[in-house]
This record gives structure tokens, C-alpha cells and sequence, in this order.
């Protein structure tokens, strides 16, 4: 490892005097841990939930569709988040030999990123929410991530132009490719037009949308959960083990391939939805492709423990970072294979997606940081830790957590794709009532939480260790002074060595490619960080316009449908509480052209439909059925407002919260107007007279379904209430298909067609 630490009590006339900033690595670590037990915790209670949705206790704003995203962000964000922080601020300034560009950078980047972390727990539970997985975080809270990150990449990179480290270490550029990558699909992925301060609507619609979500959703999990991660891996392993890293050359490999690839491979999440097939089945075989530099970084990561693997069964540290290093080789074994089309037919919209996701996020995430943090505690705090024998307790209850976790759901989620697909020998669907795939994985459901529950009190016994570590710290921590060279500038690298194939015997080209082979061309751009840096941001920026570029300009990929209109007022407002709700969490509006699906829903989803759907709402799971055609198939507005109020009255055994507060709190029909605003500064075709009627003709219609309650012999007094506008909305899903088409008018330019259009014109051209 190129990089010293040693203790010098005097600097020669050439030399440089130093100490790091270990304040701000303890600050992340102690943020770190706290916010596990926080993001854990809430994760037992949504587990909880689906077993049994009284645990909700009647509280709207701990309802599963609500308290879903504060899991995802609480565990991402805040406990993986800080995790690498501490990581990148610990290791950078050893691998550079310089501390951090700027002290007071660093305690913004520390402090600032509590503070996003605490408005996203004051937000999401409140139901503010844009609805898009890993970006549910509303305009204000992400200028502020913008920020914060801004602020790490400032530091980070001036401590690069700082360092008295020639050559960058192979941690360093998983560093470089996490600032870059976050930073382009973080910005892209979350343009919206703000309609107040907590609601804002994607710029993007419908199938484009959704591509754009995944495409950052995917590379959020490549770019902040993984290829920091390695970076960690890189550093930590070797230090932990006392080995150097396996192969030099198996680095490089590894990075370069991992940053191209990865970026292409969000699609694989919309494999037979309405995207285009051509990017479903590039994302498919770019996330093939994926397995060869993931399962290089695995072999090179466990390679680095040769000669130290007896020390493997008495070092807790080495068990965490080799069960760690493993779930991640599984994880992406797993990934390309549930990316292939056959296989992703049964897996998605299932449980199978959680139990990948987990093993993930519990095995390969979470070990690796309880790893790095027992290794980096006792240094941190200096002193040993307090209950050594925790530790390996940590490890095994832990463990067992994540088996017991990731088995029952992967059954769980195998028993939900099999039993939505099962025919029976006449030909029909074998389980029609989709309650009946809900009833039989409660017992799994139960299973996850004791393995949930066995990982969060490993999480709460590493914080009470840490604790009692800190506690028999010193007053005062030692800060140790280091002393190294400053880098010369007039430093040439040393000619590439040439070809060790006899000349004469070989063709010159392949005496060149034998020298490219040995990637010691490498090591030039490793003492350019910012050329090295600009290389890597080329690198993710080709790849993602390699397919963003074709999915807006392919005009014919999302053929418009003449009868799909823009939302009403009212539907628009039902949408809004769709979304705040988080109806999404559990329901999709994505019928595939499977013949299973289409038995079960009706007629697969158009791309054309979606084309007013800001944001798109296609979901990823189905805790409960599909809703894409439930307009069509459920069109008594009294079904719903029963259902809605008190589930199993319609549907007994149904796992699904109540939501009586949707009839108890009044309705702004003043929110019309200013949704259709934001609507129409993105395009939607709606005039200056809709917007000014915006709260009458939500009024008109909110009385005429109450109408229709009250003629189904249902309560009075809905027509106010929030109630009436999500039934609005539901009652609206799937009912374009069948409308007839207007004639063309002032009021509604581009909604209707000139001509009467073709049966293909109707389905949208397929």
C-alpha cells in the first residue's frame, strides 16, 4: 500500500510536517451507528406491518406506504451514507498523506448532512414525497443534498491537489467515481417543477420518467453502495488482514469496467412494462456483462487474505469484511440473473426483488461497515474495545438475522411469482383473488421479522460497544504529527517498460498489445487526479447518454393514444394523495403482456397512456394487485371509499392499512389550480380556463361521485373530503382505453385527433 504512517518527532529541511482530521471520521462513525438503529428499527416496524397492519397503531403517518421511504432513506442515506463518509475522510488523507483540503468544509459536509437526514424524517412520514425509490426527497431538501455534495467534492478534490502521494491508490478512484457518478444522477434524476414548497412534479413523463428514475435508481445502488464500498474494501481489508491487495492489474480491470457497465444497466427494472423493448434489452445485457468486473472485484478482494486465512477464525473484524466481501459476490451473481428477461418475468413485482435487495444492503453493506467501524474504533477513540466478546456475538446474531431474513422472503417471494402465474387444467388462473397470494406468506412475513429483529439488536449491541469504548477514551485525544515530502513538479514518470515478446518472432502490433496488456500505462493517469477524475466523468456521462439520448428523440417509441386525456382537476388532487399516501409502495400500475397479468388485470399497458404522468407511478412491488385497469374492473365509488376506510370489509384477510382519516380531513380544492399550473409549465395541454375553473370543476365532480355514494346506499358528507378525490383518481385508472374521441377543440390543442383514428391508433399503435 502506497502510503506511511509513521510517527516522526522532527521534520529534515525537505519534509513536510502533518497531522489528519480524525474529529470529523468520529463524527460519521457516531452518526453512522446511531442512524442504523434508527433506519433498522423502522425497518422492523414496516416488516411488522405486513405481517400485521395494526401496527400501524391507527397513526396515519406510520402507515407502511409512509414509513417504506423513511426506511430506505434512513438505511441508504444516513446509516450507509456516514459510513462512507468516515470512511473516504480516514482513509483519503492516509492514502495522500495530507489532511483534508479545509476543517471547516468537512464539519459543514458533517453537520450539513444530519440536517438533510432530519428533514427527510420530518417530510416523508408527513406523506411530502416526489414517489420515486431512492429519490423520494421533495426540491428543497435536494438543493440541499446538491450542497453537501458539492461542499465533499470541494474538499475532497482539493485535498487530492494537496497530497503528498504521488500515485493515487486504487481506494482513491472508487472515491473519484462515487463524487462524479452521485453528482450527474442525482441533478438529472430530480428535475421537477415545484407546485409549493413540499410538492413538486419529474419534468419528465410517463415511460421517460420511469427510465430516468432507474437509471438513477440502479446506479444510486452502483454508485453509493457499491463502488464506495469498494473503495472501503481496498483499504480496509488489506490494513485488517496486514496483506497487500491481490493483483494491481485485477484493480484496474475491475474499476474501469465496473464504472462504463454499470451505468447502462438500469432498464433490466422495466423489462416488459411500457419502455421500449430496444433499452429493456440493453439494460439486460449490460447487466449480463456486469458479472465479470463484480465477481473481479470479489476474487481480488478475498485473494488478499492468502497467507492470512487462519487468522479469519479468531479475528471478528476479518469474519465481517469475508462475509461481507461474499453477499456481494452472491448479490451480483444474483442481479445480471434476475435482469435476464425469462427469469424476471416470475421475479418482479415479487418479494424475491426484497430478498435480493436485502442481501445486498444487510450482508455486503452492513457487514462491511460493522467491519470497518470495529476496526476503526479503537483507533478513533483510542482504546481498545470494551467488550471484545460482543463482538463475535454481533457477528453470529447477525448473521442468523440476515439468513433467516433473506430465506423466508426469498420462498415468500418464489411462492407469490408461481402462484400469480399458476393455471389449472381448464385454463384459468388457479388463484383468481389475489388475497389468496397474500394469506399463505404471512408465515414468511413473520420469519423476516425475528431475522429483522436479530440484525437491529446486533446494530444496538455494536452502539452500546462503541459507547463503552468511547467512555474509557481519553479526555483529550492524542493527535499524532506525520512527516513526508512534498511532490516535486518537475517528476516525470519513467518510460513504459516495452514488450517482453522476442522481436522478430511476433507481429509488432502484438508485441503492442502485450504492453497494453500489462496496464502499466495505468500508473501515469494515477498521478493526475484531475485528469483521472475527467476521465472518469466521460466515462459515466458516454454511457448515459448512450441511452438517454435515444429515449427522447425515438419519438415513435411512446406512440400517443387519441383517447388518453389529461386528468380532471379533481383526479389530479386524488393523485397527489395517491402519492402522499404512498399508495405506491404496494401497488403497481404496470399490467405486463403476460398472459397471467392480462387474465388477472385486463388489457397490458400502452406507453401512450402514461404521457400526462408526472411522475410516473408504474411502481416495483405488489403487496397488493395491480391497479392499472381498476377503473374498469371496480367502478362503484362506494367499493372504494368501504375499502379504503376499513380493507377487509371488501377484502377480508387484506393486510392493507386503513385510512378513515381520508373521511374525517377536508378537502383544498384550491390545489387544483395550482397542480395544473405545474402541469402546464410541463406541457400538459391544459388552457388558461382550466386552471381558472380548476376548483369548480373539482367541486362538480367531487358532488357527483358523492352522489353516486349516497345512490349505493353509502355515507353522506364525502363530497368535501379527501376521501372523494382519491376515489376520483381510482376510479379514473384504465378508462381511456375505452373512451370515444372528442373532435379536436381550442380548449384541449393536441388531445384528440383530427381524424378518427384506426383500431392500432386507439391501442397506441401496437
Amino acid at each position: 500500500m502506497a502510503h506511511s504512517e509513521a510517527l516522526t518527532a522532527t521534520a529534515s529541511p525537505h519534509r513536510e510536517r502533518f497531522s489528519y482530521d480524525d474529529g470529523v471520521v468520529r463524527g460519521f462513525m457516531f452518526a453512522s451507528l446511531g442512524w442504523s438503529v434508527v433506519g433498522m428499527l423502522v425497518g422492523v416496524l414496516a416488516a411488522l406491518q405486513l405481517s400485521d397492519p395494526r401496527f400501524n397503531f391507527g397513526l396515519e403517518w406510520l402507515s407502511f406506504g409512509r414509513i417504506r421511504p423513511l426506511h430506505t432513506n434512513a438505511v441508504i442515506f444516513a446509516f450507509a451514507g456516514n459510513a462512507i463518509f468516515a470512511a473516504v475522510y480516514y482513509s483519503s488523507q492516509r492514502l495522500l498523506k495530507a489532511r483534508m483540503f479545509s476543517d471547516v468544509l468537512s464539519r459543514i459536509h458533517l453537520w450539513g448532512w444530519q440536517a438533510i437526514i432530519v428533514a427527510a424524517a420530518l417530510t416523508l412520514p408527513f406523506g411530502f414525497t416526489q414517489s420515486k425509490e431512492y429519490a423520494e426527497l421533495e426540491w428543497p431538501i435536494d438543493i440541499a443534498v446538491v450542497f453537501i455534495w458539492v461542499v465533499f467534492a470541494v474538499n475532497f478534490v482539493g485535498t487530492l491537489l494537496l497530497r503528498r502521494e504521488r500515485h493515487l491508490y486504487v481506494a482513491i478512484w472508487f472515491y473519484i467515481a462515487t463524487v462524479v457518478a452521485i453528482a450527474v444522477l442525482y441533478i438529472f434524476n430530480n428535475l421537477v417543477m415545484p407546485a409549493g414548497w413540499l410538492r413538486s412534479y419529474s419534468v419528465y413523463a410517463g415511460a421517460q420518467d420511469a427510465f430516468m428514475q432507474w437509471w438513477y435508481g440502479h446506479n444510486a445502488v452502483a454508485f453509493f453502495l457499491t463502488t464506495p464500498f469498494l473503495g472501503l474494501m481496498y483499504y480496509f481489508l488489506p490494513k485488517a488482514a496486514g496483506r497487500p491487495v491481490f493483483s494491481y492489474r485485477l484493480s484496474i480491470v475491475h474499476f474501469w469496467s465496473l464504472v462504463f457497465l454499470y451505468i447502462w444497466a438500469g432498464p433490466h427494472h422495466l423489462h416488459y412494462t411500457a419502455l421500449p423493448e430496444w433499452a429493456s434489452t440493453l439494460g439486460m445485457l449490460f447487466s449480463v456483462m456486469l458479472w465479470m468486473p463484480s465477481w473481479g472485484g470479489m476474487i481480488n478482494g478475498l485473494l488478499t487474505l492468502r497467507g492470512a486465512w487462519h487468522r479469519v477464525a479468531t479475528d471478528p473484524v476479518l469474519k465481517f469484511f469475508v462475509v461481507g466481501i461474499t453477499f456481494y459476490g452472491m448479490s451480483t451473481f444474483e442481479g445480471p440473473l434476475l435482469a435476464v428477461k425469462s427469469v424476471n418475468a416470475l421475479s418482479h413485482y415479487t418479494d424475491w426483488t426484497i430478498a435480493h435487495v436485502h442481501a445486498g444492503a444487510l450482508g455486503w453493506v452492513g457487514f462491511m461497515c460493522f467491519g470497518m467501524f470495529y476496526w476503526l474504533a479503537p483507533r478513533l477513540l483510542q482504546a481498545p474495545i470494551a467488550k471484545p466478546s460482543w463482538v463475535a456475538f454481533h457477528f453470529w446474531i447477525a448473521t442468523i438475522g440476515i439468513l433467516l431474513y433473506i430465506g423466508a422472503i426469498y420462498w415468500a417471494g418464489l411462492t407469490q411469482g408461481l402462484m400469480w402465474r399458476a393455471f389449472d387444467a381448464e385454463g384459468m388462473l388457479q388463484f383468481p383473488d389475489f388475497i389468496e397470494t397474500v394469506t399463505v406468506l404471512l408465515p414468511y412475513y413473520w420469519i423476516r421479522v425475528i431475522g429483522g429483529s436479530l440484525y437491529l439488536a446486533g446494530a444496538i449491541l455494536m452502539c452500546v460497544n462503541v459507547a463503552l469504548t468511547w467512555a474509557r477514551g481519553p479526555k483529550q485525544y492524542e493527535v499524532p504529527v506525520y512527516e513526508a515530502a512534498s511532490l516535486r513538479r518537475e517528476f516525470e514518470e519513467p518510460p513504459i517498460p516495452g514488450s517482453s515478446l522476442p522481436k522478430g518472432y511476433v507481429i509488432d502490433f502484438a508485441r503492442k498489445l502485450d504492453v497494453f496488456a500489462q496496464l502499466r500505462w495505468h500508473r501515469k493517469y494515477e498521478g493526475l487526479p484531475i485528469v483521472f477524475t475527467v476521465l472518469v466523468a466521460i466515462a459515466v456521462l458516454v454511457a448515459s447518454l448512450g441511452e438517454i439520448v435515444p429515449i427522447f428523440a425515438r419519438k415513435s417509441d411512446i406512440a400517443r393514444i387519441a383517447s388518453v386525456e389529461p386528468y380532471s382537476p379533481l383526479e389530479l388532487i386524488g393523485r397527489d394523495i395517491y402519492i402522499s399516501e404512498g399508495c405506491v409502495n404496494c401497488h403497481s400500475q404496470m399490467i405486463r403482456p403476460l398472459r397471467a397479468e392480462t387474465e388477472r388485470y385486463g388489457e397490458y399497458s400502452k406507453p401512450g397512456e402514461f404521457v400526462f404522468d408526472h411522475p410516473f407511478l408504474w411502481g416495483s412491488r405488489r403487496i397488493g394487485p395491480d391497479l392499472a385497469r381498476t377503473g374498469r374492473r371496480i367502478p362503484s365509488p362506494l367499493w372504494h371509499v368501504r375499502h379504503l376506510n376499513f380493507p377487509t370489509d371488501t377484502s377480508p384477510g387484506s393486510i392493507m392499512p386503513p385510512y378513515p382519516h381520508l373521511l374525517e380531513k377536508e378537502l383544498d380544492f384550491t390545489q387544483a389550480a395550482e397542480t395544473m399550473t405545474a402541469m402546464k409549465a410541463l406541457g400538459v395541454p391544459y388552457s388558461e380556463r382550466d386552471v381558472i375553473d380548476a376548483a369548480l370543476n373539482a367541486r362538480a365532480q367531487a358532488d357527483a361521485i358523492a352522489a353516486r355514494v349516497v345512490a349505493e346506499a353509502g355515507p353522506t358528507g364525502v363530497a368535501d373530503r379527501k376521501m372523494v378525490a382519491l376515489v376520483a383518481y381510482l376510479m379514473r385508472l384504465g378508462t381511456d382505453l375505452d373512451k370515444p374521441i372528442a373532435p379536436p377543440s381550442p380548449a384541449t390543442p393536441g388531445i384528440a385527433a383530427v381524424n378518427p383514428p384506426s383500431d392500432a391508433e386507439k391501442r397506441g399503435g401496437q
